[in-house]
């Protein structure tokens, strides 16, 4: 599944933390964006650390856009970095 997440946290040590855990399952591509292509089991897996990191109450908030093999082809950019084809190696 191709998951577009984006993340508002207010603390910098916690914000840090959904980073460094969103860079293990996806492609940092905004600063507060990722784009994810997982199966279903990394998603749950993903989704409970994120669950443990946040603090919903003072406002912290993840969104999960859930994009179809259709709508991942439609995807368009302006500008920036092109996205890294799955799997490069960079040196």
């Amino acid at each position: 599944m191709f998951i577009v997440i984006s993340y508002d946290i207010k603390d910098d040590r916690r914000r840090g933390r959904i980073f460094k855990t969103l860079k293990n399952f996806g492609q940092w591509m905004q600063y507060s964006v990722f784009e994810c292509d997982v199966e279903k089991l990394q998603f749950l897996k993903l989704k409970a650390r994120l669950d443990q990191l946040i603090e919903a109450d003072k406002d912290d908030s993840i969104r999960f856009y859930f994009l179809c093999e259709s709508c991942k082809r439609q995807v368009e950019r302006v500008g920036g970095e092109k996205p890294r084809e799955e799997g490069a190696v960079i040196v």
